[in-house]
Order: structure tokens, then sequence, then C-alpha cells
């Protein structure tokens, strides 16, 4: 089984030079683990595999790392259960890596505490670009390895509108501060979690927990019209963009923290 579609020798050159990060793959299939691991280890990376829960605590236990690539489908744990362990554990960045595209398996992932949701198969440019951000957020703690002492949020290193869930507070371009309610943390996070996919207002509607056979429209909407009078009142413009009769998506970067 592979997951690249292009060559990645070429990739290598340059990274080997550098100390390598630790990485450890949670993958039950053993020919896609292995694909993957040798993927990265080309790219210039220090990669260990487990193909269980058990197992990743068994390796991180002796010797920790700075960010976890894990399927969702264990074979003993839920994905989303060792995501949010991880999370509230240890200072790795996490990369969900699954065939679920469902929404609700984006939203599940990210409220875990999961940095960036693939799918498979991936393509080695983009999965290296991730992993790449991803460890660039882990400068303050590069000196403990991952040993598990409390994750403080990171900047991301892209310019774009940042979600500190925990917070509820939507940090604009420049800085701004806009403070949200659970609901509208919920809506934005749905949004960013699809990457720029549309999401129909049904969907929104059922997923935010409003009645979909009776009020459930006029509060989106009273929802999203407040959030945009938040954003224009801090100097901004939301990110939120209205495709008419089918949805909304996110119309610039939001980073989910």
């Amino acid at each position: 089984m592979t997951i690249v579609s292009a060559p990645v020798e070429e990739q290598a050159v340059g990274r080997k030079a550098c100390s390598p990060h630790r990485i450890i793959v949670v993958e039950d299939d053993l020919d896609f683990r292995e694909s993957l691991m040798e993927t990265l280890s080309l790219c210039g990376y220090e990669v260990v595999g487990a193909r269980s829960a058990l197992e990743f605590y068994q390796k991180v236990a002796e010797n920790p790392c700075e960010l976890v690539i894990l399927d969702l489908g264990l074979p003993d744990q839920n994905g989303v259960v060792l995501a949010e362990y991880i999370r509230n554990n240890t200072d790795m960045r996490i990369v969900v890596l699954t065939a679920r595209g469902a929404l609700e398996s984006r939203i599940a992932a990210y409220r875990a505490g999961a940095d960036t949701y693939l799918l498979k198969p991936v393509d080695t440019e983009e999965l290296v670009a991730t992993i790449e951000s991803n460890l660039g957020r882990v400068g303050l703690h590069e000196g403990d390895g991952g040993s598990g002492s409390p994750r403080q949020p990171q900047t991301p290193r892209a310019a774009g509108w940042r979600l500190l869930r925990i917070d509820s507070v939507l940090i604009t371009p420049a800085g701004a501060k806009i403070k949200l309610s659970s609901r509208e943390v919920d809506f934005l996070e749905i949004l960013a979690s699809a990457s720029g996919t549309n999401i129909s207002r049904q969907s929104l509607i059922e997923t935010l927990g409003y009645d979909p056979a009776g009020s459930g429209s006029q509060a989106l909407d009273v929802l999203i019209h407040r959030l945009r009078q938040k954003a224009s009142e801090s100097g901004s413009r939301l990110p939120v963009k209205t495709l008419r009769a089918k949805g909304y998506s996110v119309s610039e970067p939001l980073y989910i923290e």
C-alpha cells in the first residue's frame, strides 16, 4: 500500500543535516504504517511505529516524541480518546490521518485536540508540509523532548485568524480579541474544520443543536449577524462566506487552537 503520489528522495535533501524530529505513527494497517514510516524516514525524520494505543503508550514512555500521526480506527481504543489523552498529558502535536471524511469525525477529532485532520490517501508534499507547520509550533518546548509538561497555546506561523477554543476567543489577523459564546465557538470550529468546504444551513442548524423544524433557521441567522457585528466592532470583517441557498464556508485562513 502506498501513500504518496510523487517521489520523496529529493525532498530529503537538506533535512538530514538538521537534528531529526521524532515522530510516532499510530496505525494498525501494517503495510500502510511501514510505507508511511519509510516515506518520513526518507524525508529526514526519526520515525517509530505503533499498531495500537497500548503500543503507543509503551513506546512513548520509553522515548517521547514531538508529533504523532494518528489513525482513528485502532483495534483497542478509539483514536479520538487517544487524541484527547495526548492533548491533555503531552506537548505532542497531533496529525490525524484517517479514511473517515464525515464532518462529525472531523469535529470530534478537533475537539479532542487534533492540530490537523488529513484524509487517506495523502500526498507526500501535503503531509510533510503539515508536519513542518506543526513542528514549527513546538519551539518553546524543544528542550524537553515532549516529556509531558503542560502545553501552551502557540501562534501559527502563517498569518490568519485564530480560534482559541478553551478561552472562547477569536483573534483577528491584527491581534484584536473577540469574546465568543459557546455556540459561536462551535459554529466557527465547524467551518474551520471543514477546510473551506461548504457546510449547509441544515447541517449547521442540527449540529449546533437548534430546532430544525422550528426557529432554528432564525437562530442561526442571529448568531451569524452577531458574529459579523463583533468582528466589525473590532475593525475586521468576519472570515465567513455566505453561499446563497447553499450554506457557509471560511473565506480566510482560520486556525483552531
